[in-house]
């Protein structure tokens, strides 16, 4: 008779995110600032008062508290929190740095995660460069690796060969659509859009999809340079890995993107080359998400995951909710701002 899971320590957890990316998790003990670990690191864009510092391995939890679930998800929300709790998950275990307030609804972490028995995790830049998998889903194998490009940390360049099957641009949209199921996106926001009786609505799952920004559908792909422009490259970064892949005939952006009528989309054009926008932030869930909480099922066998899809929708405002909805927030907006007593415009 096969014993029952009696669940895993916080501390068991993170050792085994840390034989996943092969010893990158701190040290029990380090402290918590920049500098103190490669991967302790603080992310600013110089905003006053916005910087956040990534702290990998386990954030907040009770450490005697045994784990049997698991939820994994790519940034933390309230509502990520409040689906946890409801759902009577012991554990969240999410890629993207996490922060008081801005990951917790506008209230602190630690009371958030307390209220419902949640221990969490983090797990960004120590997970990057650990498989070829993003790669691979845009149809080409890595022949070589920049984890920080120009010396700017988390600056992602990718360079890679085709992989078989793989001849044309359009084959590369092809594949996208295929992989992260594109077609079934589209009839849940047609359900949706039917049920709600809205036709204008957006989903982040769906609209920034894959498509060709420069050059033609069947244009030849052999050696494709990926990177991801969020992270900070630039077009002088553009020109300087053309110069060492001088062989370049398609750039790939992923993850986020860039306009048709930017620096880096002007230098591509210039430069003859085909410019394709893969997948966007949304279905990162499915590229790293993925193999993260297949990796850690097979350290800790018997450790119930669940994935936690974010699907954001936007709605024109006059269609969203229904009357009753609508009619609260007239009445509450006149509340706030008086609007009654305001006189018509003559």
């Amino acid at each position: 008779m096969q014993t029952p899971f009696s669940g895993v320590t916080p501390a068991e957890v993170e050792k085994a995110l840390d034989r996943i990316t092969g010893g990158r998790i701190p040290p029990a003990g380090t402290p918590k600032k920049a500098g103190a670990h490669p991967f302790i690191l603080e992310r600013s864009s110089g905003l006053e008062g916005k910087s956040v510092l990534e702290t990998p391995g386990l954030v907040a939890g009770d450490p005697d508290k045994p784990i049997c679930s698991v939820g994994v998800g790519m940034t933390l929300t309230e509502n990520m929190i409040e689906l946890a709790g409801a759902m009577g998950l012991d554990a969240l275990i999410v890629h993207h740095p996490v922060a008081d307030a801005a990951s917790s609804g506008g209230v602190p972490l630690k009371g958030y995660l307390s209220l419902y028995g949640l221990a969490l995790f983090e797990l960004h830049e120590p997970f990057h460069g650990l498989h070829p998998g993003i790669a691979y889903l845009h149809g080409h194998e890595v022949t070589d690796f920049h984890h920080a490009f120009a010396g700017v940390v988390g600056n992602i360049v990718l360079s890679g060969r085709a992989l078989p099957g793989v001849c044309r641009a359009e084959d590369i949209i092809r594949r996208l659509n295929a992989f992260m199921g594109y077609e079934t996106e589209q009839q849940v926001l047609g359900a949706k859009a039917r049920i709600c009786s809205c036709h204008t609505m957006e989903t982040s799952s769906l609209l920034p999809c894959p498509e060709i920004l420069s050059g033609s559908p069947a244009a030849c792909v052999n050696h494709i340079l990926h990177v991801f422009p969020h992270t900070g490259f630039t077009r002088d970064h553009l020109v300087r890995a053309l110069d060492l892949y001088p062989d370049t005939d398609t750039l790939v952006v992923s993850i986020s993107r860039v306009s048709k009528d930017s620096q880096l989309a002007a230098e591509v054009r210039k430069r003859g080359l085909t410019l394709i926008a893969g997948n966007s932030h949304s279905q990162e869930i499915y590229e790293n998400g993925v193999p993260l909480a297949m990796a850690l099922g097979h350290e800790l066998p018997g450790l119930r995951l669940e994935m936690f899809k974010e699907r954001m929708t936007a709605v024109p405002l006059e269609q969203f909710g229904n009357e009753q909805i609508r009619n609260y927030g007239r009445e509450m907006a006149k509340r706030i701002t008086g609007w009654k007593n305001i006189k018509p415009k003559e």
